[in-house]
């Protein structure tokens, strides 16, 4: 059975290989069909992607923060002010993951 597996892999393989060259091959407009595809799809996974995890991010800092500024209400001013500046950062990499987004979409 394992060896059925690898043969049917091997198989796959071996079309991709023989196919996909032709998919991809630029034409006299620019990019293949399959390389615009992939572009679209790359670019609205990538931001899908960065914006979930930096809303992740966003999330565990501000509950850490809060957290700090509940066990110390004291050392509220010097919680907030680098939580700030972090969520600040984490956006900031999601802007860079848009722009990116919208660069490889004016490729298409």
């Amino acid at each position: 059975m394992k060896r059925l597996f690898s043969f049917i892999g091997l198989a796959v393989l071996a079309s991709f290989g023989a196919f996909v060259p032709d998919a991809f091959a630029a034409t006299e407009g620019g990019l293949g069909e399959l390389a615009k595809m992939g572009l679209g799809i790359g670019a609205g996974v990538g931001i899908g992607i960065a914006a979930g995890v930096a809303g992740v991010g966003q999330g565990l800092a501000t509950a850490s923060a809060v957290d700090g500024i509940a066990r110390n209400p004291g050392a509220s001013a010097k919680i907030q002010t680098p939580m700030i500046i972090g969520l600040a950062l984490i956006e900031s990499l999601v802007i860079y993951a848009l722009l990116i987004a919208f660069l490889l979409q004016g490729k298409i």
